[in-house]
């Protein structure tokens, strides 16, 4: 089975996904990460050794990216640092962020693309390989559940004015996520995107053997 590396791994949701399309991951966070469902190390995501994988996914912070996002924490830099450290190693690799993030969007995936009608997330994916993919406009024939932010979104009352544990229900269930928190889960990639990506990865490692 593939060794893959899941930098600024958070709680899992990238993990899963790759685990299901048929990776070995290991997660490396700079924060702990208890809930986190594979081999766990606890480091910082800038500085950890990159060899003996292969291949490496990396999801450097996205709160500068955020159009919306007021209160900017001085994160930004990571994604074009993790971008050139990637770069310099012959493994295969994807970097995911947010849609208006400094990247080349290979891949712009929605849970409206994999059965997850209900999940209005958009998430873009820069690949070492130039993937390429042709989409239909998204369509959520409901009203969307968009998991951001610590609280309920501004337009829940479709939902029947429901509480904030509720919506957090209905958040999991729309990521097709059942392990995290809500802190992890307003940060988490659906594990479908990343089976997805996968199984595109899978494909680069077998062209190259």
């Amino acid at each position: 089975m593939p060794r893959l590396l899941d930098l600024f791994c958070g709680q899992g949701g990238a993990a899963v996904g790759y685990h299901r399309a048929g990776f070995d991951v290991t997660g490396v966070d700079i924060k702990p990460q208890p809930r986190y469902p594979f081999t766990f190390v606890q480091a910082d995501a800038m500085t950890f050794p990159l060899d003996g994988f292969d291949a490496i996914h990396a999801s450097p912070p996205c709160h500068d990216h955020v159009r919306t996002f007021a209160a900017k924490d001085g994160t930004g830099w990571m994604l074009g640092a993790a971008r050139e450290r990637l770069s310099s190693v012959a493994a295969p690799w994807v970097i995911e962020n947010v849609p208006g993030a400094p990247m080349r969007a290979d891949l712009r995936l929605c849970g409206c693309m994999f059965g997850l009608p209900l999940l209005a997330r958009e998430r873009w994916f820069e690949t070492s390989w130039h993937a390429f993919k042709m989409r239909s406009p998204c369509h959520h024939p409901e009203r969307p559940v968009t998991v951001t932010g610590n609280g309920i979104p501004s337009g829940s009352w479709y939902y029947g004015r429901v509480d904030g544990y509720e919506y957090y229900r209905l958040s999991k269930e729309a990521m097709g996520i059942s392990w995290m928190t809500k802190d992890g889960l307003r940060n988490a990639i659906p594990p479908a995107y990343t089976e997805h990506v996968g199984a595109q990865l899978l494909d680069v490692l077998a062209a190259a053997a």
